[in-house]
């Protein structure tokens, strides 16, 4: 390989051409002046960064206070910790209104008497110390007491009772203030709405417990010994022995029911009913102007409903209608019904079942006489089945 001689030595030093040292300094002064130009657009573009963060910063903030002025936020809630708020700010305004209610009694015969303590609860209604609870929380009792809020004790007397709703109405010496609860209306309930239940389960010891839960159902049809049927509310807000006679109330804290029963049966759990705060109003309204529950009747058991099955069997010629027996000297019984007579119509209206028939007498007035169009069987193989039409008088119950 050939090499090229760039410099030459003078007086013994190394003498470098004027074209090479032009040369190098075109290279260094370009190379200069490039560093410079790339540090100046470096230093634009980390200026123009700052900047932009800077304006960024300020707008942002100015956003935030103006949204913060116009717009506050508002604190983010959980559903969950709603209710359970709610259920506090219910249990707080609620509870002063509920009582426990102990009945003293006996049991046995003149020569075994054994006393006896029921407890139960109360809701207190009114300022004037009056306290709706169950039928059979006070049934039998010799005498109650009922214990209020503040641990006071007082001699409560009987008003009245209605054993076909399961309620009844006493009353307490009013000394201090007392917290009546408020009405609710119980039409306007709807299933999967939020309630609470308050009472005392299992005695005093655990007076005033709350419960929560929701409307499982409305309408539920609970029949007495007498064949008659009534509506509750079905819930799944737990009510014990003892919680009897408690409140029901929806998250405004109103009251929507008095608690009454739960199915205890093996396998079934979270069943427990309330009588609607509606019938409740009807009840004690009428106890108070009466003493007792003034209602219209026939007079008649009812023991059963006729279905399509039943009317093919039977060979009938219609297929609904409701089985009854009259009462003996009964208003029913007086005007000529008879044992297994079935009812199909009362004033021109169509009854299938018990319930519509219970409903349609309930809809008049003591006193109003009823046409009643019934199926009378024959009383031999060879007779023949015979609609009559009856004129019944209904009249109070007894």
């Amino acid at each position: 390989m050939e090499y090229i001689e760039l410099y030459t030595y003078k007086n013994g030093v190394k003498d470098i051409p004027t074209e090479i040292i032009a040369l190098l300094s075109s290279v260094v002064l370009y190379g200069t002046v490039d560093n410079v130009r790339r540090n100046n657009v470096k230093k634009k573009f980390l200026k123009g960064i700052f900047c932009f963060l800077l304006f960024f910063a300020l707008g942002s903030g100015a956003i935030g206070l103006f949204n913060s002025i116009w717009f506050p936020a508002e604190p983010i809630v959980s559903e969950d910790q709603a209710f359970s708020s709610s259920i506090s700010e219910v249990a707080a305004r609620v509870s002063p209104s509920v009582v426990g209610v102990t009945n003293f009694g006996s049991e046995g015969d003149i020569f075994e008497q054994r006393k006896t303590e029921k407890t139960g609860s109360g809701v207190i209604i009114d300022k004037d110390g009056y306290i709706v609870t169950n039928n059979h929380v006070v049934k039998d009792a010799k005498h109650l007491l009922v214990t209020l809020l503040d641990g006071n004790e007082e001699e409560a007397k009987i008003i009245g009772t209605d054993a076909r709703t399961d309620l009844a109405l006493i009353k307490v010496q009013v000394d201090n203030k007392v917290t009546p609860v408020d009405f609710g209306n119980s039409d306007e309930l709807q299933v999967g709405e939020e309630v609470v239940a308050i009472g005392n389960p299992l005695g005093l010891r655990f007076a005033r417990s709350v419960t929560a839960g929701i409307v499982s159902g409305l309408n539920r049809l609970l029949t007495t010994e007498e064949g008659f049927v009534f509506r509750l509310i079905q819930t799944d807000a737990a009510i014990n022995p003892g919680n009897s006679g408690g409140a029901l109330v929806n998250l405004e804290g109103k009251l929507v029911g008095i608690n009454t029963v739960k199915i205890a049966a093996e396998g079934f759990e979270g069943m427990g009913f309330s009588i609607p705060s509606n019938q409740v109003k009807m009840v004690v309204e009428q106890i108070k102007e009466h003493g007792r529950v003034l209602r219209p009747l026939m007079g008649i058991k009812i023991l059963g409903e006729i279905s399509g099955e039943n009317a093919r069997y039977f060979r009938l010629p219609l297929t609904y209608g409701v089985i009854v027996e009259p009462v003996k000297n009964g208003p029913a019984a007086r005007a000529g019904l008879k044992k297994y007579d079935i009812i199909t119509q009362v004033d021109g209206e169509k009854i299938e079942t018990g319930l519509e028939l219970q409903e349609k007498i309930f809809s008049h007035k003591i006193g109003q006489t009823v046409s009643v169009r019934l199926l009378r069987l024959p009383e031999t193989e060879l007779g023949k089945a015979q609609f009559k039409t009856l004129k019944v008088k209904l009249e109070a119950e007894s």
